[in-house]
Formats: structure tokens, sequence, C-alpha cells
């Protein structure tokens, strides 16, 4: 689901981070890749499995089911965090409205810092593993 967050710091707004330090924070915040996308750019599609989390920093996003419309998002929200922890399909598709400005976290560079990290790995798995339990079929998640 996609979260408000502040622009100042939109990491730790986002619910798998919960209980992070700063530092920790900046661990994560250090494998964001920002992009700049065009209007029109899908992002994600409902059913495949994704691999990235997104933040949109500047610009906007809508998330769609099917036709419809069921959200839309601008600077500060955010979607795809469970993407990080599990291979699980997307229950949306996400398409840039306008031009946008986003931060992405891939998986395989996330993995990598939970291997390396084990205080994280350990935090994050936790917050994960409650995330995780409150996800059903009729979630409005976009993982």
């Amino acid at each position: 689901m996609m979260t408000s967050a502040s622009t100042e710091d939109p990491l730790a707004q986002v619910p798998l981070f919960n209980g992070l330090s700063k530092k920790q924070l900046g661990q994560v915040r250090n494998l964001a890749t920002r992009i700049d996308v065009a209007a029109g750019r899908e992002l994600t599609h409902e059913g495949r499995t994704g691999h990235e989390f997104i933040i949109v920093l500047d610009g906007g996003v809508e998330i769609r089911r099917g036709d419809h419309v069921v959200a839309r998002c601008g600077a500060g929200d955010f979607v795809g965090e469970i993407a990080l922890i599990d291979d699980r399909p997307r229950t949306a598709t996400v398409v840039a409205t306008t031009a946008s400005v986003l931060e992405v976290i891939g998986q395989r560079e996330f993995a990598g810092l939970l291997s390396k990290e084990p205080e994280i790995a350990e935090r994050i798995r936790a917050t994960a593993a409650e995330r995780l339990a409150t996800l059903g079929a009729d979630s409005d998640d976009t993982e």
C-alpha cells in the first residue's frame, strides 16, 4: 500500500524500516538509485513478481487494478516495499501520470545489505513477518 511520507526522509516513514536507527536507514538509503521517468511509463505490472521498491520524490503515479484507478500517489508516497524481501506477485500496476523523479531500491542490492548487516536483517525480517501476516488476497498493497 502506498503511504504518505515526509519528502525530507521518506525511508523513515516506510513500515518495513520501522525500528532501524538513523545510521541503518542511511545504509538502506545508500542503495537507492534516483531515476527520472516520463509520464505514461509503467513502473510495476499487476501479476508480475516485483523486484524493486519505489519512492516518489516528485511527480505523480497512479495505482491500477485491471482497468480501474484505485489510488493516486505523489511526492513522499511509496510502493513495493514487500518486493524487497518476498517474491510475491504485484497486486496492482503502477504508472507514472506525470514526468516523475523516483528513488528505486532493487531486491538484489537489498539482499546484499542484509547479508552483510545481520542486525538490520533481523529487524527487517521481524517487521516483514508482521507485514506479510497482514497481507491477504484482498490486500490493498501494491507488492
